[in-house]
């Protein structure tokens, strides 16, 4: 499991890669508390090489939401990510984005991907 974060202006884009489970989520956990201290505008998280997440990193990007309100944005999410966000309902709790340029730019609340 792989965070790139990068930052965008007063925005930072966290990029997620490989496998999110138990063992390999807390990267993901320290990249997203430490945005939330040091940027004032969105945080998009890049899902698009996630081959596989589980409820560990379901709890991770809630708290999240919880840290960061509508400024947490999801983009690209893989196949897998939309799947299990629609099989558990998440998709209605957290913005997903076709793209992170749409998450960066999207007023808060503003949903791309159904």
């Amino acid at each position: 499991m792989g965070v790139t974060a990068r930052q965008d202006g007063e925005s930072a884009v966290l990029t997620v890669s490989g496998e999110l489970d138990l063992d390999s989520v807390a990267p993901l956990a320290a990249a997203l508390s430490r945005s939330a201290e040091s940027v004032t505008g969105p945080v998009v998280v890049d899902l698009s090489a996630v081959g596989f997440a589980d409820s560990t990193t379901v709890n991770v990007l809630l708290q999240a939401r919880s840290l960061l309100g509508p400024r947490l944005r999801l983009a690209r999410p893989s196949a897998f990510v939309r799947r299990l966000f629609t099989v558990i309902g998440l998709e209605t709790a957290l913005p997903l984005y076709e793209t992170v340029e749409a998450a960066l730019t999207a007023d808060a609340g503003e949903r791309e991907v159904r």
